[in-house]
This record gives structure tokens, sequence and C-alpha cells, in this order.
């Protein structure tokens, strides 16, 4: 589910609830939407009976109906095994969220389905990440629920989750809700370096206005293919434009030592050479810059 909605317009309740403000179905209607507003189950399917005693061919009774049984006890026991979790994951994605949209609108519904979310997570708690199926965990569960902290604990639970592309992504994403950018610089280099393709998704869904301009200063400015591989060489080359992030992205652990991140790391030992004027050395680290990365060295030396 997307994170944010513009606005509730697109409701079919909402929608009529103004335009026939007066009548007895929107009186109704009205009860419907309020009770489960309040998740107030009980009141909700008494506000529902008393819709279809008078309105029974409304087309959307299913959607309220399917918003009751969800909140109807909100899965409280755990689930068996991934495939039962997978049953609730897409029941709730392709059923409960669009119905939630057409009832609630939009932006409330977003909201609604939080809760959700995080009974689902509840319910996964004891299930162990698997690569093979890496979205029946608690921690998707709870970055749904932009519950941050929860989903901290959640990944860091996860053995080697450092080194995995998804939980990795998982992680950065979290910390950077939590603590903000500078806190996972050291993450984006490892994603960048593990998963580029994660590391696009990551940036995507964080939503953070510094990494997503500085990632497209980079696509615009780096001379790649084009694709998404190229981003193993955003931590070497942003190192360029922001000098001041080296203490940061140094903090980075050791991942495949590629090239890239070579790249980075000897950008990391020119910029303390430059500080502490060791110029022999540093025109050694120069040439070496230069042999893995023409691109980023002109990135570089542009600025010099």
């Amino acid at each position: 589910m997307a994170p944010d909605y513009e606005s509730c317009e697109g409701s079919t309740w909402r929608m009529q609830l103004d335009i026939f403000n007066d009548s007895r179905d929107t009186m109704l209607r009205n009860d419907v939407v309020e009770a489960l507003e309040r998740r107030d189950a009980v009141r909700a399917l008494a506000a529902l009976r008393a819709f279809v005693d008078e309105f029974p061919q409304d087309e959307a009774i299913a959607d309220a109906e399917l918003l009751i049984l969800a909140i109807v006890p909100e899965g409280s026991t755990t689930f068996n095994d991934h495939d039962d979790a997978r049953q609730a994951r897409l029941a709730l994605i392709n059923e409960v969220e669009p119905a939630a949209v057409r009832v609630l609108g939009a932006q409330l519904a977003s909201k609604w389905l939080s809760p959700l979310w995080t009974t689902m997570a509840r319910r996964a708690a004891y299930l162990p990440f698997r690569a093979d199926r890496p979205d029946e965990h608690a921690a998707p569960f709870l970055l749904t629920a932009h519950d941050w902290n929860a989903a901290v604990e959640a990944v860091g639970a996860v053995e080697s989750w450092r080194r995995i592309p998804r939980t990795l992504a998982w992680m950065t994403q979290a910390r950077c809700q939590v603590a903000g950018l500078a806190a996972v610089w050291d993450l984006i280099a490892e994603l960048a370096w593990l998963s580029p393709d994660c590391l696009a998704q990551v940036a995507a869904a964080s939503g953070d206005l510094v990494l997503n301009r500085k990632l497209a200063k980079f696509g615009a400015t780096f001379d790649g293919t084009g694709t998404a591989e190229d981003l193993e060489w955003f931590p070497a080359w942003v190192l360029t434009d922001e000098p001041g992030l080296a203490p940061f992205l140094a903090k980075a652990q050791r991942s495949r030592w590629t090239g890239a991140e070579q790249a980075m790391r000897t950008m990391v030992e020119i910029l303390g050479f430059e500080r502490q004027g060791r110029q022999r050395e540093l025109l050694d680290r120069r040439r070496v810059l230069q042999a893995l990365s023409p691109e980023v060295y002109r990135s570089y030396m542009a600025t010099r």
C-alpha cells in the first residue's frame, strides 16, 4: 500500500454523503462509516443491518461487510506458517485495502489499515525470515504500518541481516525514519554495493528529499550505463558532491570489495590526505581512483 494519499476523493460512500446530505440513505451510510472509523465492529454491524434493511441492493454493502470482518477479531492468533501469512497478506492487499479506499476514502483508509498491518506483524512474529519468502515476515508488515522502531527490532533479529539485500533495505528504510539520513549513510553504501536495485526502492519509499535530490543529481551527471546498476558507484560519487559525508560513509562495513567499494574508500582516503596536506599520498590515491572509475575521478577533479 502506498504510504500517503492526497485526498478522500474516490470514496463511493463519501461522495454520496456530500451530494445527498439530507437523504435517508446518507444518514444510514454515515452511521456505518462513523462506526468503522472508530473500529467499533458491533456498532458498525448494527448500522449496516439497518442500512441493508432499507437499501438491500446497494453495491457498497459488500465492501462494508468486508471491513467489519477485517476488524472482528482482527486476527489475534499467530500464523501457522509462511503460507498462512501469505494468504492473509494477499487478502489484505487485494480485498480489504481496495474496499477501505472505496468506503472511507484514500487518506482515511491509509490510517485505518495501519492497525491491521500491525496485527499482521504480531501474528508473524514467530515466523523466521526466509530468503525465498521475504514478504511473509513481521518487518515488512511493520514498515507498511509505519512502526519504524518495531521494524528496526524485527530486522535486527534476523541473522546476518546486513548481508541480505532485502533485510538490509528494510533496516535502512526504518532507521532513516527513526534517526534521519545521517544515521544510515553507511547502510546506504553497503546496500549500493550489495543490491543497487534495492537502494533505488528504499530511496523511493523513504521520501527523503536530500537523498532523492542527490540520487537525481547522480543520475543526471554520472556517465554510466543508465541502469540501476550505476548506483553501486553512488557512495563514491556522493563524496565528490559532499565531502563532509566521509565520516559517515567510512563506517560502512566491508562488503564484496568491488571496484565501486574500493573507489568509495579511496575517496575517503583522498579527502583525508587533502586535509592533512599529504601530497605524495594524495597523488597516489588519485591515480588509484582514476583507474577504478574515470567517471568518479572526473567528478572529483571538477571540484578541485
